[in-house]
């Protein structure tokens, strides 16, 4: 086998979490202090990891910054009889002193996200570009409450989609 033939991937696409935008994000989602911090999709229409792959490169870019883990909670497909222990378990990483983000479903597609973005500490919109309704976004932002996001980020999902190992 060939030395070339093991480099499946570019070193940019590895290391995509030192990208200097993503790190822009992260600082400013830094700003106001948080522990748990929901990523919360602006409506339907966004590929299903979506908000599970931003989660993990804001997860990522804020362990290189802080160099400490940072979870990770996929809530895309939680249901209702496991929300009770799904936000203990949030709590006790935050407790704990644990950061954790948390990727949620749009609220239109699962009634667990609303009292979930509600329930961490901190909310960042995630607009997915060309797939996505300003009237959805609107709703989301009423619905969780405007001063509970800390910002705001339009993301190109085929750019997300060529992340290597997001989920």
């Amino acid at each position: 086998m060939s030395e070339t033939a093991l480099a499946a991937r570019p070193p940019d696409a590895i290391n995509a979490w030192r990208d200097p935008d993503w790190q822009r994000l992260w600082l400013s989602l830094r700003n106001r202090p948080w522990q748990s911090l929901a990523v919360v999709p602006a409506g339907p229409g966004a590929p299903l990891d979506f908000a599970v792959r931003i989660a993990v490169m804001l997860s990522r870019t804020g362990m290189l910054h802080l160099g400490s883990p940072i979870q990770v909670a996929d809530a895309t497909r939680l249901p209702l009889g496991h929300l009770a222990a799904f936000l203990k378990e949030v709590e006790r990483c935050a407790r704990d002193g644990d950061p954790v983000v948390v990727a949620l479903a749009a609220l239109s597609d699962n009634p667990v996200s609303l009292a979930l973005a509600q329930a961490t500490d901190a909310a960042v919109l995630c607009v997915a570009l060309e797939h996505m309704q300003y009237t959805d976004a609107s709703k989301a932002v009423s619905q969780v409450g405007a001063s509970r996001f800390i910002g705001s980020v339009v993301i190109d999902p085929s750019g997300l989609a060529a992340l290597p190992g997001a989920i």
